[in-house]
C-alpha cells in the first residue's frame, strides 16, 4: 500500500468514526491559548465554526511551493512544508511532497484529538526549521523488541519525529542479523541479552513501516570502536586487513537490508583510528549508493573525502564547514533528570542557530544504557524518553530559543515571555500525555507552577520541579548557583492547599546517571552527599534502597535509586500552608558525575499527575 493510499485511508476512518458528532454544537471556544498542537504550526489563525464532516469535501493539492515557507537542501529528506484551509464546507490541503502530506494529515489528527473529533476553521502555513529531527536507541547495549520500537514510531510520527537513529552494535552484543557471519548474533558472542537479535526480514520490516510514517531509519555499525562482539565473534579487530575485508561484506548486507536508508552511520569514535580506514569503510557505503554519518568528534580527523554528515556528541563535537551536521552534544538522556533537563532541551537552540541550513541538519535525542535496566519499559521511563524527545520536537519543528544550553543552562525563568512559552508548551504535553501517551511510562508533570527560594544564586527564587546547583557537565552547563562547590545551600517553599488531605510526592537529590557505576545512597539516606528534607518541621526519611551498600558495574541493574522506578513518597497535607525545607550539601563521594540538584514535586497518590487545587509560594 502507498502512503497516499495509506493516508487516504486513514482520512476515511476519521471522517467515519466523527460523522455522528453534532457540527456547531456547544462545546469549549477554541483559541489558540487552548489547542494542544505539539509541534504548533509556524503560523495558524482560527476562524468561528467547524469543518462539516457530513457535508464537507476534503481537496489534495500538490504545488510546487508553499508561500512563507522556509526550506534547505539536505539529502534523503523532502520538502515537509504545507498549507491548510479549513471552513465548513471544505478542508484544503496544499503540499509540495508526500512527506509535506503527511505532515499536513498529522496536523489534521491532532486538530481532532483537541478538538472532540472536529476540526475548527482556520488556516494554517507550516514548515519545519530544521529538517532532521530524531531519536536513538542503542539496542546493542539494551535489545528494545520490534513491537515496542514499532510502537514509538506509531507515537512519535504524531508528533512530526522524522528520523530513527538505531545503533545496532555495541561492545554488549551485536543486534542485525549478518547471513555471511551468523556468529555476530551467536549468544556466545553477546555479554548482555545474549540471543537477542533482529533478523534482515525485522529489519526490512520495520524501515518499511516507519517509512509509511515518515520516519527515515538509519542503522549504526559502529566501527572500529565498541566492537568487542565482533572481537569475541571473529576472532580479530576491525582495523586488521581481514576485519576490514569482513566489514566491506557487512555493509552490503546492511545497505540491501535497508534500502530506503539515505544513510548508513559508521560511528568511528572513541577508539584509536586510523584515516585509511575511515576512507576504505566509507568507499564501502558509498558504492552501495549510500551517505555516511560518523560520530565528530572522531578517532581520526573527519574529512568530507569520506564524510557526508556528522553528528555532534559532547562539548567537544564541532560544526565542519561542507558537512551537514546533527547536533547530539547535550541530547544523551541518560546522563538527564526528569524536569530540570526538559527545560534545558526545550529552552536551547540547536547548535547556536534558529533554523537549519545547509551545514546543520537537525537535532537527535540519544539514550544510552550503559547500565544495565530490567526491561525496556524502564529504558523508556528512566530516561524521561518522552517528554524529553516531544520538547526536542517542538524546538527541532518551531526553531528559536534563546541561547544555546551551554549559555542559558536548564533554569526555567520565572516569569515573562519565554516562562509562558514554556508553561503553554507543558500544558500541551500534558494533554497528550492524559490522551495518545495515556498508557507509557512518563513521571513528569506539571512543574510550571512550582517556586522555591535557595540561598547562595544569582537570585533567590527558581521555578520548576527540578533545580540544578551544578549540572551534570559542572560549569559547561550553567545552573545560576554562585557559592563554592563546598557550600551547603538551602531550599524552601510553601504549599497551600484548599483541605487536609493524603498525596504523593517525587522526590530525588541525585538523578543516576544510565551509563555510570555510581553507588546507591545508604539505606535511610536521600544521597551520598547527605541532602534532608523536612515537611511541616517532620523529616521525610529516604526509602531503604535495593543496591544499597553494593559494588555495582555495568550489569548491576538500576533499580530504585531513580524517582522513575519507584512509588511517590507518601505525604500529608494539612489544610492551608505547609512548609517544605531542604538542606543541599555538596560533596562528591564516590559519584563521577555529581548533580548538586534536588527534584520536589507533589503529586496525586499514585504518582501520575500534579495534585489539583494546591498552589507554591516561595515566601
Amino acid at each position: 500500500m502507498t502512503l497516499k493510499k495509506i493516508i487516504t485511508h486513514l482520512i476515511i476512518i476519521a471522517i467515519a468514526a466523527s460523522f455522528f458528532i453534532l457540527m456547531n454544537a456547544c462545546g469549549k471556544k477554541i483559541g489558540i491559548e487552548n489547542l494542544e498542537l505539539l509541534p504548533m504550526p509556524q503560523q495558524i489563525t482560527l476562524a468561528d465554526g467547524w469543518f462539516n464532516d457530513a457535508t464537507g469535501k476534503i481537496e489534495n493539492r500538490q504545488v510546487d511551493s508553499i508561500a512563507g515557507a522556509y526550506d534547505y537542501e539536505l539529502y534523503g529528506y523532502e520538502n515537509e512544508a504545507y498549507h491548510i484551509v479549513a471552513n465548513k464546507k471544505s478542508v484544503v490541503i496544499e503540499y509540495v511532497t508526500e512527506t509535506g502530506f503527511l505532515r499536513a494529515n498529522q496536523t489534521l489528527a491532532q486538530l481532532r484529538e483537541c478538538c472532540d473529533g472536529r476540526v475548527p476553521c482556520c488556516e494554517i502555513t507550516d514548515w519545519p526549521a530544521f529538517k532532521l529531527r530524531g531519536f536513538m536507541h542503542d539496542v546493542g547495549r539494551s535489545y528494545i523488541s520490534i513491537e515496542e520500537l514499532r510502537h514509538e514510531i506509531d507515537l512519535l510520527a504524531r508528533f512530526k519525529i522524522n528520523t530513527f537513529h538505531w545503533h545496532l552494535t555495541e561492545n554488549q552484543a551485536w543486534r542485525m542479523e549478518i547471513k555471511a557471519f551468523p556468529q555476530l548474533t551467536d549468544s556466545s558472542s553477546m555479554t548482555r541479552l545474549a540471543g537477542k537479535y533482529y533478523t534482515q526480514e525485522e529489519c526490512r520490516a520495520l524501515e518499511a513501516y516507519a517509512h509509511e510514517r515518515g520516519i527515515i531509519v538509519i542503522p549504526e555499525i559502529d566501527m572500529p570502536g565498541h566492537s568487542d562482539t565482533f572481537e569475541r565473534a571473529m576472532g580479530h579487530d576491525m582495523q586488521c586487513e581481514q576485519g576490514r575485508a569482513e566489514l566491506v561484506t557487512i555493509i552490503g548486507e546492511v545497505a540491501a537490508t535497508f534500502p530506503l536508508a539515505p544513510y548508513i552511520h559508521i560511528g568511528a569514535d572513541e577508539t584509536w583510528t586510523t584515516p585509511e580506514f575511515l576512507l576504505a569503510m566509507a568507499d564501502a557505503v558509498h558504492a552501495n549508493g549510500k551517505k555516511v554519518v560518523m560520530w565528530n568528534p572522531a578517532s581520526a580527523p573527519i574529512s568530507a573525502e569520506y564524510c557526508d554528515m556528522t553528528q555532534l556528541w559532547s562539548s567537544r563535537g564541532t560544526a565542519i564547514e561542507g558537512i551537514p551536521a546533527i547536533d547530539c552534544r547535550y541530547n544523551y538522556l541518560n546522563h538527564f533528570d526528569v524536569f530540570a533537563d526538559v527545560v534545558g532541551i526545550w529552552k536551547s537552540n540547536i547548535y547556536y542557530s534558529e533554523c537549519g541550513n545547509a551545514g546543520l541538519s537537525g537535532s537527535i535525542a540519544a539514550i544510552w544504557n550503559d547500565r544495565n535496566l530490567l526491561n525496556e519499559r524502564e529504558i523508556i521511563s528512566q530516561n524521561n524518553f518522552y517528554p524529553s524527545v516531544l520538547a526536542m520536537a517542538e524546538r527541532a519543528w518551531r526553531g528559536g530559543g534563546k541561547q544555546y544550553i551551554e549559555v542559558g543552562g536548564t533554569r526555567l525563568p520565572n516569569d515573562g515571555d519565554e516562562y509562558e512559552a514554556f508553561a503553554d508548551w507543558e500544558r500541551r504535553l500534558l494533554f497528550h500525555k492524559n490522551h495518545c501517551l495515556a498508557n507509557e511510562p512518563i513521571a513528569y508533570v506539571r512543574q510550571s507552577n512550582v517556586k522555591w527560594r535557595v540561598t547562595g544564586c544569582d537570585t533567590t527564587t527558581f521555578t520548576g520541579a527540578g533545580v540544578y546547583l551544578r549540572h551534570t557537565w559542572g560549569d559547561i552547563v550553567p545552573s545560576g548557583y554562585c557559592g563554592d562547590v563546598n557550600d551547603t545551600a538551602y531550599a524552601w517553599t510553601w504549599i497551600f492547599s484548599p483541605k487536609e488531605q493524603d498525596a504523593g510526592a517525587l522526590i530525588e537529590f541525585q538523578n543516576y546517571g544510565r551509563s555510570e557505576h555510581d553507588p546507591a545512597p545508604d539505606s535511610g539516606k536521600w544521597d551520598r552527599k547527605g541532602s534532608r528534607i523536612w515537611l511541616n518541621d517532620i523529616e521525610l526519611i529516604a526509602p531503604n534502597w535495593q543496591n544499597a551498600g553494593k559494588t555495582l558495574d555495568n550489569e548491576s541493574y538500576l533499580l530504585d535509586e531513580n524517582l522513575t522506578a519507584r512509588k511517590p513518597y507518601p505525604i500529608h497535607l494539612k489544610k492551608g500552608w505547609n512548609k517544605v525545607f531542604m538542606e543541599l550539601p555538596f560533596a562528591y563521594n564516590g559519584v563521577r558525575l555529581s548533580k548538586w540538584m534536588f527534584t520536589f514535586v507533589v503529586t496525586d497518590k499514585e504518582g501520575r499527575d500534579a495534585l489539583d487545587g494546591i498552589r507554591y509560594e516561595n515566601k
